[in-house]
């Protein structure tokens, strides 16, 4: 079975608001083996709602409706399902006392533009509504369904599990489908998106066609490129073998190419990978930063836990800071020399095991001699001090960010290198 996701709303064309929506209804079709292979969006006029709907209804087995189901002037969704259906709207007074209800529940009076919530097209069923006051709708057109639910999130995840999914799981049942889609993402950080391509090329051009597996790359700004595996089984189990397999083989042509790049799996970040492997050691870390000015320190918090294991950071933005508390030497604060002693400076001040430090020119001008995007790392661990040398692209804030994962990850490799 074939779904179509439209959202309706012209503040998703204006860029007023992100489409999270369409993106979680994607990732729980293709979660219970429901192919989802057009994504519309649509603003509030009933003339291109009504051809985004027959657009979609032309090529797809059934279609999922984000939206345009409140009480204002601009919500034409129920209007335009009725045209597509050839059918007259019918005021519902069940839901009429069903809506006033939930207005004198909560001390309101009701305002009669929430009339129009009760209005059905002649023929569908209704979404009970439990959350809010716009109750959902399933729609027949013809020998294929149309499912509209209201664009509030909590509202539009409730009425698909508890009734849009069953439905569509039905209809697949009875058509004799059965299938699960899973994905798995490798999280990848040092390699460029056509690096990895080519890396996996030969594997990529033997899958095609295949239909039970697909590799797909992701760039994803500051937290490197993603390689999504997805699997198309016949139950859960095999869906899970087929991804285990197919990993094992991505992950040895990426390593071959270009080592121990890959961080992290799914929704593991570059700072859960370090806290896998503080913890693992039992040591603790602490953090001087330069021009990263708290950013990484920032996101190690993010780690639930965090405490156990992070001990805090200095941000010695000033160089006088480096030189008086990390206790530096005197002289240029870009260099190698000074991210070493800045890491193991701030281990000793703060009582860590482990000190890593960051500093460098975010731009746009340069320093101590050195152009912008040039950053050094340091990392000291046990009796042994150390720095990496990266140079980074972009702008200011971006030169920023990414010396915060360029240094995670060089902490990462250290600590694997030394276990």
């Amino acid at each position: 079975m074939r779904v179509e996701i439209v959202a309706v709303g012209t503040e998703l064309l204006l860029g007023q608001i992100p489409d999270t929506n369409s993106q979680w209804l994607g990732e729980r079709l293709a979660a219970n083996g429901i192919a989802s292979h057009f994504h519309q969006h649509v603003g509030d006029n009933h003339e291109r709602i009504v051809l985004a709907f027959r657009t979609a209804l032309a090529r797809s087995d059934a279609m999922i409706v984000c939206g345009g189901l409140g009480p204002t002037q601009d919500d034409i969704t129920r209007a335009a399902l009725a045209e597509v259906m050839n059918v007259e709207l019918e005021r519902d007074e069940q839901l009429v006392a069903t809506i006033r209800r939930m207005f004198e529940t909560r001390g309101r009076t009701m305002p009669e533009n929430n009339l129009q919530q009760a209005d059905v097209p002649r023929g569908a069923s209704v979404i009970a509504q439990t959350r809010g006051t716009a109750p959902g709708l399933i729609c027949p057109v013809g020998q294929k369904v149309v499912y509209a639910v209201p664009g509030v999130p909590y509202e539009l995840t409730d009425m698909f599990e508890r009734a849009i999914l069953p439905d569509l799981l039905q209809r697949e049942r009875a058509a004799g489908r059965t299938a699960v889609i899973t994905s798995r993402v490798l999280r990848t950080w040092g390699a460029s998106e056509s690096g990895l391509a080519e890396a996996v090329g030969e594997r990529f051009d033997a899958l095609a066609g295949g239909g039970r597996m697909t590799i797909a790359f992701l760039a994803s700004g500051i937290e490197g490129i993603k390689v999504r595996l997805t699997a198309r089984g016949d139950d859960a189990g095999h869906a899970v073998a087929l991804l285990g397999e197919e990993e094992i083989l991505i992950r040895e042509l990426i390593t071959e190419r270009f080592g121990d790049i890959i961080f992290g799996v799914d929704e593991e970040t570059m700072e859960d990978a370090v806290a896998t492997r503080l913890l693992a050691r039992g040591a603790t870390l602490a953090v001087a930063e330069s021009l990263t000015g708290g950013l990484i320190a920032s996101r190690l918090v993010n780690v639930a836990g965090a405490s156990k294991w992070f001990r805090g950071g200095v941000v010695s933005y000033a160089s006088e800071v480096k030189f008086d508390v990390l206790g530096v030497t005197r002289g240029p604060v870009v260099s190698a020399s000074a991210a070493e002693e800045m890491a193991a400076g701030v281990r000793r001040v703060l009582g860590a095991d482990v000190g890593l430090s960051v500093t460098g020119v975010a731009g746009p001008e340069e320093q101590d001699g050195q152009p912008a995007g040039t950053v050094f790392i340091g990392v000291a661990v046990d009796d042994s001090v150390e720095h990496v040398l990266v140079h980074l692209p972009g702008d200011r804030p971006r030169v920023r960010a990414y010396s915060a994962i360029s240094a995670l990850d060089a902490l990462r490799r250290t600590l694997d290198r030394m276990n």
